[in-house]
């Protein structure tokens, strides 16, 4: 096993996600244990390192040369990690200085000269006992970070982001007021696709999902009239305009229900620069400005109010 396996299998067992178990952050554990391909775990050492340092010794012992200008590659995807994981620590200067460095914590030093000894075991435990693994602290961050979501009675939780938060908005302050008693047929997640998806439900009014369509964002149906509403999230694939429209037709052919489709914005600023390529016979909702809808055609409602 070459030493950039090992450096992985140590990452890999120190719980670090798969992002910050790529190559580059192999070499920065490399260089920061000051450990060469011919060298061994058990000689270890925790210099002060900058940047420039460990690009330099990775290029010099290792034959890869990544550029001086990729330095924020360098803090981004392994240093700042490394240090979230109690894995390295800095010398206190300012950010911007000069002489800003980092080196193996002592614990860290402790652990990696264990590895491939008897030791090893033991070591890793009481280091994972004494600080929580970037995997767990970032899930943990995740959780917080989600947004809360009542649909159909039940609670979800939906990842941050400006489409889950329109879809939110959909979900509590559209269906209410412009589709009552509707039920939730689907809504997607930007992470995890398909939050809610009432297969039987859509399959019962004609809908058959294949895992080839391009689902709206919200399928939203009032049993009472009959009426589906299809409701897109302008965040996602864009607004309801006349390619989309058909794009739903032809995976909604067996739908029996009047269908109602609509495109949600987050603001008016947004409705206006989509506005021009809209569908006719389509509605418009802006969070915005929850009560009120914009009805492109006007037949419909025609007549003193």
């Amino acid at each position: 096993m070459s030493r950039k396996e090992e450096a992985k299998e140590i990452l890999q067992a120190m719980e670090v996600p798969t992002k910050q178990q790529n190559d580059l952050c192999c070499f920065v554990l490399l260089a920061m244990a000051g450990v060469h391909e011919s060298g061994s775990w058990l000689s270890a050492g925790n210099e002060w390192m900058g940047i420039h340092d460990i690009i330099a010794y990775i290029k010099e012992n290792y034959g890869i040369t990544y550029a001086e200008n990729s330095r924020e590659t360098f803090r981004k995807q392994a240093v700042h990690h490394f240090r979230n994981a109690a894995f390295i620590e800095d010398n206190g200067k300012v950010t911007n200085s000069s002489n800003y460095r980092y080196r193996l914590t002592a614990e860290m030093l402790t652990l990696v000269r264990s590895y491939g000894g008897a030791s090893w075991n033991k070591k890793k435990k009481s280091f994972m006992s004494a600080h929580e693994s970037l995997i767990r602290q970032y899930t943990s961050r995740r959780a917080v970070q989600k947004m809360p979501v009542r649909i159909n009675d039940s609670d979800f939780a939906f990842s941050p982001g400006k489409h889950n938060r329109l879809q939110k908005a959909i979900i509590e302050e559209f269906a209410p007021r412009f589709a009552a008693g509707s039920e939730c047929l689907y809504v997607g997640d930007t992470t995890e696709k398909d939050s809610v998806k009432k297969v039987d439900k859509l399959r019962e009014i004609g809908f058959e999902i294949t895992r080839h369509d391009k689902m709206p964002d919200v399928v939203l149906y009032v049993k009472e009239k009959n009426w589906i509403y299809f409701v897109e999230s302008v965040t996602s694939t864009g607004p309801m305009e006349p390619k989309r429209i058909k794009e739903i037709e032809e995976m909604t052919k067996g739908v029996t229900a009047d269908r109602i489709y609509v495109t949600a914005f987050l603001d008016f600023k947004t409705f206006k620069i989509s506005s021009d390529c809209l569908a006719w016979e389509t509605e418009v909702w802006i969070a915005e400005r929850p009560d009120h809808m914009i009805h492109f055609n006007g037949d419909k409602f025609l007549g003193p109010r």
